[in-house]
């Protein structure tokens, strides 16, 4: 099991859309093959900050699957514009506790 990590900061008074759009979005990614769950947490302390945490069977799953897919093309119409800058995706795995 690995999770992607990603820290989205989303353009000034755009969350409203975001969150919209992550609404559509998630069942693009939902139904990949080892997918396992989604979470996207708005931060309390900086507007428009979100953290999105994906669980995968296999970092193959998100990098060789997902981002190949033509699910991947329709999350990234969705979703991209509202970056800014554009997120940098770490993948982590075992847990050390």
């Amino acid at each position: 099991m690995i999770v992607e990590h990603a820290i989205l900061q989303v353009r000034p008074g755009q969350s409203a859309a975001f969150s919209a759009a992550m609404a559509k979005a998630r069942p693009l990614v939902a139904s990949q093959p080892g997918f396992q769950s989604i979470e996207v947490r708005e931060s309390d302390d900086d507007p428009g900050r979100y953290l999105l945490l994906i669980v995968w069977d296999a970092i193959e799953s998100h990098r060789d699957g997902f981002r190949q897919s033509p699910e991947y093309q329709q999350w990234r119409a969705l979703l991209h514009h509202f970056y800014d800058p554009m997120p940098i995706v770490n993948y982590y795995g075992r847990s050390i506790l």
